[in-house]
């Protein structure tokens, strides 16, 4: 008798009667509804170029983001947006199916809905976090944890001392980068903590992390970045890209007076 049915049951043992269901039965609508338009709109010329541009990390179905964004909103049309209730499954749901724009829906969902989130989330950004990890993912996940900290000090509390300490690098990744929206806001102190926690690491992702919030910091206290800058041993991408904007600024400044009214270079 064939253990296959049409709906991939698997039968193992017929006397303890123990059968393990395919996956698929078990989604929830959003992510059949989402799954069957992506499906519809894969493209597999485009699938291998982009696998290779992100190091053949994961498959993918060929679907460039103008198209995802399309399709995103073609769904909620059709479909509505999940209930706040049912995200946890509904993301868990896309990061599980192999190809890497239903991880990039999940994210973009989140993103859409970041303000409903309660703040046990965080234990599912986590997940998230920690599976499948890549800096595409792991990048837009920081600002949706950035939202949830913010909203729930608490959670910031229980959840960042782990983080920022985790064997796992883009955990602290994610402590490095959450605040990347704060502006005024921003803990420069507790930032500059983590930064020196982080001293040392030869971790790409780790140093251009660094590099990165604290550029986003200099243009809220330029004075401040370069203090921290000069005074502490960052690795030479770190520095390099903390500083990259406020270089920008210095230069158009200095284009500003040479060409203008009254130069002799105008």
């Amino acid at each position: 008798m064939n253990k296959w049915t049409p709906i991939s049951l698997i039968f193992m043992d017929s006397a303890r009667s123990v059968k393990f269901v395919d996956k698929e039965i078990f989604m929830h609508p959003y992510t059949r509804h989402l799954q069957t338009l992506f499906l519809q709109n894969a493209n597999p010329q485009l699938a291998a170029p982009m696998a290779k541009y992100m190091r053949d990390q994961f498959p993918y179905l060929g679907i460039k983001s103008p198209l995802q964004g399309e399709l995103h909103r073609k769904l909620a049309i059709e479909h509505g947006l999940p209930p706040a209730e049912a995200l946890e499954q509904v993301c868990r749901d896309l990061w599980n199916l192999p190809e890497r724009e239903y991880q990039y829906a999940a994210c973009s969902l989140l993103r859409r809905m970041e303000k409903q989130l309660p703040a046990g989330f965080a234990a599912t950004l986590e997940y998230l976090v920690v599976t499948k990890s890549w800096w595409d993912t792991v990048d837009s996940l920081s600002h949706v944890v950035g939202t949830l900290f913010l909203k729930y000090p608490q959670a910031r509390e229980t959840w960042l001392p782990r983080w920022r300490t985790s064997d796992n690098i883009w955990l602290r990744r994610i402590a490095l980068l959450f605040q990347l929206d704060y502006k005024n806001q921003t803990d420069f102190a507790l930032l500059k903590e983590i930064i020196i926690e982080n001293l040392g690491s030869r971790e790409f992702f780790i140093n251009k992390a660094i590099g990165w919030a604290l550029r986003q910091y200099s243009r809220i206290d330029p004075a401040g970045v370069r203090e921290f800058v000069a005074s502490t041993p960052l690795h030479p991408l770190s520095a390099r890209e903390a500083l990259k904007w406020l270089e920008k600024r210095i230069n158009k400044e200095l284009a500003r007076k040479v060409t203008g009214p009254g130069s002799t270079f105008g």
